[in-house]
This record gives structure tokens, C-alpha cells and sequence, in this order.
């Protein structure tokens, strides 16, 4: 290969992109768009839930347990009910979430020391938060039945006892239980990937469609040079598209980065190797603009959105699953950005997932190569 062919071809593919006002589009404001849609759209946060209240009872016992919720950032109080119509009719129009009814009985079985029934109706149309704010109350039932108890021994014995057991919870890499934490860096691997790909689809297919392609066929340029060349722009507008994404999730998102940036760079392009020689197969492959576009798009958006481990964990799937996701690339970059983003790891943790990027970027560009040909048909 010619440094000075590749150059030129180089040089003809920034003209196009400067000149193509869809391109720029594309490569740049598309990124920053999906960036702050994902990013303020998709939270797996549940709290603030609305949550109706029907006290039957009415004593000072039933308040302190109602004001453990009240008092919880995890719900918020949609309204008071005196009956199970106004409690179905919240749930139906989606006012409320939950609806706690404490029996009329509550505060005379306690003091009698009998078994309390307080019922927990929650709409259950939406399972993982329902299963999410279940969790919240049981909590809160938990804590409030553990200090019950000890009140009653304490009256008992005459002496202030403590809980045998002390459970004091500690968060590691995300304090703050934030799931923007781990979406960002995620988002920014599902980014890259769609968009790197994307626009190196269109690239081999748009001089198949405009006729420039016998042009270039007849000139010395070989299919290694032409093939680089044509990645060289991308290559810059990707690596501009992740300075862009990191200062985004930083400043905008505040999401904490703990790693190496020497090794973040790194990484991500390699990453952007992949991604690109991807996007360029399928414009060999496809021959045409419009194909090869749509190809991409099911290639990698689906891919890296649903089994790179972005939005649902990969242990979680079925068995099948869970073996196509090994031929995601987005999967590993989504471990290397969390590991750096969240832990602060490095090459020693990282080593592996850099190694399989490092194997699909060989194969991608090593196919595009093989299959573009210079001849016509």
C-alpha cells in the first residue's frame, strides 16, 4: 500500500462528508441527539412512586407505619382513600402505583401481640416495577415490624435492647444507586457502533450508484488502499463523536469516570475498527445505498441494544441468547466502558474483551478486502 493513494482517497471522502449535508448530519448532530434522548429518556431508577393510602385504622401505630412511606424517597403520596373504588379507580387511570390499606385492627392486634394483615395492592401491568417497589415496601415492613418487636421486649424486660443483628449496607462503584451511571457509557458503545456503521455502509454502495466506481476501478488505487482510505474520514469523525460523548456524560450527565483516558482512547478505537470495517463489509457486500443502510441499521442497533448487555443483563436470557451475544462486538466495548467509567480497572481485567475487539476488527477488514473486487459486476 501508498501512503500518498490512500491520502488522496482520504482527502476525496472528507470532501464528500463536508459537502454532504446529510453526512455531517449523520455523523455528528445524529450522535449528540440519540446521546440526550437515551440518556434523559431511558431510566431504570424506580422511586417517587405514587402511592394511595387508605388508613382504616386512625392510631398513633398506624401513623408511624404510614409515615415510613410518606417519608421514603421511594414513594411519593398520590392521595388518601377511604375505599377500595377510590383505590381501583387511581390504579385504572395510573395515578397511583400502589395503594397501602392498614386493617381497622391494626393497633389493637399489636398490642395484643397477634399477627397483622396490612394489605399492599400494587398494578401489576408493568412487572419489573412492580417487582421493584414490592421490594421498597417489604423493606419498610421489615424495618418497622424489627422495631415493633423491640419496643415490645424492651417493655418487657425493662432494658434497652439492640438488634442481634446490624445489617449496614455498602454500594460499590455506584454509591448512588444512579442507573444513568451505567446507561451512558453504555449508550456511547450502542452510539458508535450505529453510527460508525452506518455511515461506512454508504460509502462503497454511493460509488457503485453514481458511476464513479468504473472511474476508480481504472485508476492504480488497490482494494486494501481504497478500503483504507475511505475509512481514514470516518475514523476522525467517530473519534470526534466520543471526545463529543465523554464531555456529554461528564458535564451533562455527570456520570463519574475512574479509569485510564490513555486506555479509554485506546480501546475506543479499537472499537471504532470494528465498527467501521463492519459498515464498509456491508457496502461491499451490498452495492447499493439503500440496502446497505438498512442492513447496517439490523446489524448493529438491535445487536447493540438488546444483547450487548446495554439495557438487559445477559444472564438474565435464555440459554440461546445468551451464546449469539458472544458475536456482539457492543458487548465487550459495554463491559471495557463500565469497567472504566464504574471500577477504574485495567489492562489486567480488560485484557480479554480488548483481545476479541482486536479479533473482529482483523476479520471485518479482512473480508472487506476479500470480497471487493476491481472489476465490474
Amino acid at each position: 500500500m501508498k501512503l500518498q493513494r490512500i491520502r488522496a482517497v482520504a482527502r476525496k471522502e472528507f470532501l464528500h462528508v463536508l459537502r454532504d449535508p446529510r453526512s455531517l448530519i449523520m455523523g455528528l448532530a445524529l450522535p449528540m441527539l440519540l446521546l440526550f434522548m437515551f440518556g434523559y429518556a431511558l431510566t431504570l431508577d424506580v422511586d417517587r412512586v405514587p402511592l394511595m393510602i387508605w388508613d382504616q385504622s386512625a392510631t398513633p401505630e398506624s401513623r408511624a407505619l404510614v409515615d415510613r412511606f410518606t417519608g421514603s424517597r421511594y414513594f411519593a403520596v398520590a392521595g388518601r382513600a377511604d375505599n377500595y373504588r377510590t383505590i381501583e379507580r387511581a390504579i385504572d387511570n395510573r395515578d397511583a402505583l400502589m395503594a397501602l390499606v392498614v386493617p381497622s385492627g391494626f393497633a389493637r392486634d399489636l398490642e395484643a401481640n397477634r399477627p397483622v394483615a396490612v394489605q399492599m395492592l400494587v398494578d401489576g401491568s408493568d412487572s419489573n416495577t412492580a417487582t421493584i417497589a414490592l421490594g421498597y415496601a417489604e423493606y419498610i415492613f421489615a424495618g418497622y415490624a424489627r422495631e415493633v418487636r423491640l419496643e415490645e421486649l424492651q417493655r418487657r424486660g425493662g432494658r434497652t435492647l439492640r438488634p442481634p443483628l446490624a445489617v449496614e449496607p455498602r454500594v460499590w462503584f455506584n454509591a448512588d444507586m444512579l442507573s444513568r451511571n451505567a446507561v451512558v457509557p453504555g449508550l456511547i458503545a450502542v452510539i458508535m457502533m450505529v453510527i460508525a456503521a452506518l455511515l461506512t455502509s454508504l460509502t462503497v454502495a454511493r460509488e457503485w450508484e453514481s458511476g464513479t466506481m468504473e472511474q476508480l476501478i481504472a485508476t492504480p488505487l488497490t482494494g486494501p488502499e481504497l478500503i483504507v482510505g475511505k475509512l481514514v474520514p470516518y475514523m476522525c469523525i467517530g473519534v470526534f463523536d466520543l471526545l463529543l460523548s465523554v464531555l456529554i456524560g461528564r458535564y451533562v450527565f455527570e456520570v463519574p469516570f475512574r479509569g485510564a483516558w490513555p486506555l479509554l482512547m485506546g480501546l475506543s478505537l479499537l472499537y471504532l475498527v470494528v465498527a467501521l470495517s463492519l459498515g464498509m463489509l456491508i457496502s461491499i457486500v451490498g452495492k447499493s445505498q439503500f440496502v446497505s443502510s438498512q442492513f447496517a441499521m439490523m446489524a448493529t442497533l438491535l445487536p447493540a441494544f438488546l444483547l450487548s448487555g446495554f439495557v438487559f443483563p445477559i444472564e438474565n436470557m435464555p440459554g440461546v441468547l445468551q451464546m449469539l451475544t458472544h458475536i456482539i462486538p457492543a458487548r465487550y466495548f459495554v463491559t471495557i466502558l463500565r469497567g472504566l467509567y464504574l471500577k477504574g480497572v485495567g489492562p489486567a481485567v480488560l485484557w480479554s474483551e480488548a483481545l476479541l475487539l482486536a479479533l473482529f476488527g482483523a476479520v471485518f477488514l479482512a473480508l472487506a478486502v476479500r470480497k471487493f473486487k476491481k472489476k465490474i459486476g
